[in-house]
């Protein structure tokens, strides 16, 4: 294993990639991470970081740029000489309740950010992270490529956005083939996290009570989840699930299999004592 490993983190501003890249650094793991936007939090992520134990740099890239990752991907090899582990937490997706009915220029951001950055960045990454083995790629999708837009996560959901993480699906199977054997490639598949589709963004605060209330009821742990859940599952994915290739795992605390209810067994109409053959005649001994 080697000394200290680089990871990329994208997305890593706030929320969810801010904490994975936090929990990276806490193993010891060098990051580098990329932001679009959001630049409000831009202060705070690097007050973050610089309290780790480990350095980091971070770089505004438009990740839907093929010419900017490549360019990304050589400014992380020029300052930390290799690259072991990739974590594409790049996506966008506009709350049907928050955007209404589908632009064409928003149905083609929501694609090309949460598909075409995550092919960008992993072919352009893919030769580092095979160059001495043991690399590791986690894909961070989303429920939405289940659910879509129906059921309460209909006001979450949109169609783009929810179609664009089923391709993930597919991405992550084909490129786990691809890598092997040098690169292990999983994916972890959100539901309602705080900062990603819970009380921490705009849209929440645009459902009503009732609508809330039905997105937890559909949950079967009851609650949302929080960032930090996530960074733990990423650490896992990448250091640890050594014999994990093309996995998808679902962490949702239990949405897409809630609204549905296990019924007590009945008491039947058979007498517990009758022949368990079919038919009026014994089968033969």
């Amino acid at each position: 294993m080697k000394e200290q490993k680089v990871a990329i983190v994208t997305g890593a501003i706030k929320g969810i990639g801010l904490a994975i890249a936090k929990e990276l650094a806490s193993h010891g793991i060098k990051c580098a991470l990329t932001y679009y936007d959001w630049l409000d939090s831009l202060e705070d992520m690097h007050k973050a970081m610089k309290a780790q134990p480990s350095e980091y740099m971070a770089s505004a890239i438009d990740l839907t740029k093929p010419e900017q990752v490549q360019g990304f991907i050589k400014e992380v090899i020029d300052h930390f000489g290799q690259l072991d582990i990739l974590v594409n937490n790049i996506e966008r997706g506009g709350w049907p309740i928050v955007h209404g009915q589908y632009t064409e220029k928003q149905w083609r951001l929501e694609f090309e950010t949460t598909v075409n950055a995550k092919y960008h960045l992993f072919n352009a990454s893919l030769p580092f992270l095979k160059k001495d083995g043991g690399g590791a790629v986690i894909n961070i999708s989303s429920i939405a490529g289940i659910v879509g837009r129906a059921g309460p996560a209909g006001l979450i959901f949109h169609d783009c956005y929810s179609l664009a993480n089923r391709a993930i699906s597919s991405l992550t199977e084909t490129w786990a083939r691809e890598a092997a054997p040098e690169v292990r490639v999983n994916e972890l598949m959100l539901g309602l996290f705080e900062t990603r589709h819970g009380p921490a963004t705009r849209g929440w605060g645009l459902l009503t009570p009732k609508q809330k209330e039905e997105l937890l009821n559909h949950i079967l742990l009851k609650r949302i989840g929080q960032p930090e859940e996530v960074a733990k599952c990423v650490y896992f994915l990448a250091e640890q699930a050594t014999y994990m290739t093309g996995s998808i795992i679902r962490m949702d605390g239990g949405y897409v299999l809630g609204g549905e209810k296990v019924p007590q067994v009945p008491k039947g109409v058979v007498d517990p004592n009758a022949p368990t053959y079919g038919g009026s005649k014994p089968p033969k001994q």
